[in-house]
């Protein structure tokens, strides 16, 4: 099902019991984290939260919609994240016909890619109401203060759309932005972001950056501008690709961008690039910790449009588990299986929840030569998406990096610290608060495979501890007849 409207996607949620509303007032300001944030830590990551009635405001509030493995799934059009890697895996590797009855079978396929493009449009419900200039007053927008040292109340769903300057070539991302007055924000982001590298573009073209935020819509949304996806690529594109047709794009009133037509919520404004950056911050960070305060460029906001019934879409962010696990769990599966295009014997990765899946990555390698596992590592660090992983452990192909206490338990068996540890230096994400300098650090590798004589190891390896296959079938049908629970 598409989901052109935020409201379509809230009913079916609601229809499945995977919504609840809250009808009494709540305060924007920290009672609707406390709320949702008990919720997400719930198994399974708790329900979508509804706030019909948020203390000073019309606008209802949503948060943690996309909270779940199944809400998120329902989001991307998938059964589970393995589909997402298998439908990338169709795309950037399609099976080559033999004949030419075998190539009318592509004909789909091709259709499909042909819609993926985004589609301007003249007009769109995100522009029901139009409020301009004098008119434009954020203090009317339910975005709550999330944590009790942020600066100010933070948009944090935002899907942030920019353009190069001479390319023309779309950036969205999800940068969280700070609220300053009643026409101005603060957008934190950093220089590895392609936000970042739009604003330097103009800041040398001496040009105004015009910017505009994007607030609900089609759920895939989201996704779409936190996905990691190479540079210079179209987000739009993704989104297209994942809703099986093109998002519908409309101008904007005040500069020259398009945003989703079926946005609940649109925030328009420019950047003066002759402006002095002001400094940003705290606010929480996905971390699970408050961001270290940087220096950022100001928004004047030129215009705002909504629906004549909008609803404010929130992601709360803090100390997993939180909303978005689940979006970091589906780009593991995304970026999977292109990892393999150049890396063909990994079998498996997992950015675990206790490196706020950013700071560790397990790896399981199908391994044929000695030093394999170092040579991996050292790939994976010069991709950008995983530029600033801290540490990567890799561990044979029979070993599953979804356990993390299996994992754990080879490197404890397998690793000798003195032969298997590798560390070097290079960039670290901006948001990691232990680097001494803001941007730079260091990284460890820990090499947890099965070792061979040519890696400085002659001695015999020993074999695992395994029962025989007949063993374990004669005991599984006899299970019952030792007077066990059939479970």
């Amino acid at each position: 099902m598409n989901y052109d409207n935020l409201s379509d996607f809230i009913a079916e949620l609601e229809d499945d019991g995977e919504l609840v509303r809250i009808s009494v007032e709540v305060d924007p300001s920290l009672e609707i984290t406390a709320i949702t944030d008990r919720l997400c830590k719930n198994s399974g990551g708790g329900p979508a939260v509804f706030f019909e009635n948020v203390k000073g405001h019309s606008v209802p509030v949503v948060t943690n919609l996309l909270g779940s493995p199944r809400r998120l799934c329902k989001a991307l059009r998938i059964d589970s994240f393995d589909d997402l890697a298998a439908r990338i895996v169709g795309l950037i590797q399609p099976d080559l016909p033999e004949s030419w009855t075998a190539a009318l079978k592509l004909v789909p396929q091709v259709t499909q890619l042909a819609r993926l493009p985004p589609k301007s449009v003249r007009s769109g419900v995100c522009q029901q109401v139009v409020k301009m200039g004098r008119d434009v007053d954020l203090a009317e927008l339910p975005i709550p203060r999330i944590w009790p040292e942020d600066a100010g109340p933070t948009i944090t769903a935002g899907q942030v759309f920019t353009k190069h300057p001479e390319t023309g070539i779309r950036n969205v991302g999800l940068y969280p932005l700070e609220i300053r007055d009643r026409s101005t924000l603060v957008v934190h982001w950093n220089e590895r972001q392609g936000g970042w590298r739009n604003f330097q573009a103009y800041r040398q073209a001496g040009r105004p950056m015009p910017l505009a935020i994007s607030l609900g819509g089609d759920p895939v949304f989201v996704y779409m501008a936190h996905a990691p996806l190479p540079a210079n690529t179209d987000e739009c594109l993704l989104g297209g690709f994942l809703r099986g047709k093109n998002i519908e794009l409309v101008g904007c009133r005040s500069v020259d961008l398009e945003v989703p037509a079926f946005a609940e919520i649109v925030l328009e404004g420019t950047i003066d690039p002759a402006a002095p950056l002001s400094e940003a911050g705290p606010i929480g960070d996905e971390t699970g910790f408050y961001s270290v305060r940087s220096e950022q460029p100001l928004i004047d906001v030129t215009a705002i449009t909504h629906r004549s019934n909008p609803i404010c879409a929130v992601m709360i962010p803090g100390k997993p588990p939180v909303e978005s696990d689940w979006l970091y769990r589906a780009t593991t599966r995304l970026l999977l299986p292109f990892v393999r295009l150049f890396l063909p014997d990994v079998v498996d990765l997992n950015l675990p929840q206790c490196g706020a899946y950013r700071n560790l990555l397990f790896v399981s390698l199908r391994k044929r030569y000695p030093q394999q596992a170092r040579q991996v590592m050292n790939a994976l660090w010069g991709l950008d998406s995983l530029t600033t992983c801290k540490l990567i452990v890799v561990v044979d192909d029979n070993v599953d990096v979804q356990n993390e206490q299996e994992v754990w338990f080879h490197v404890g068996a397998n690793s000798h610290p003195g032969r298997d540890v590798l560390f070097c230096e290079g960039p670290a994400d901006p948001s990691d608060h232990a680097a001494p300098v803001r941007g730079l650090g260091h990284k460890m590798g820990i090499d947890a495979t099965v070792k061979l004589a040519r890696e400085g190891h002659p001695r015999p390896w020993p074999a695992p501890l395994r029962m025989t296959t007949e063993m374990t079938d004669l005991i599984a049908r006899r299970w019952q007849e030792y007077g066990f629970d059939a479970r």
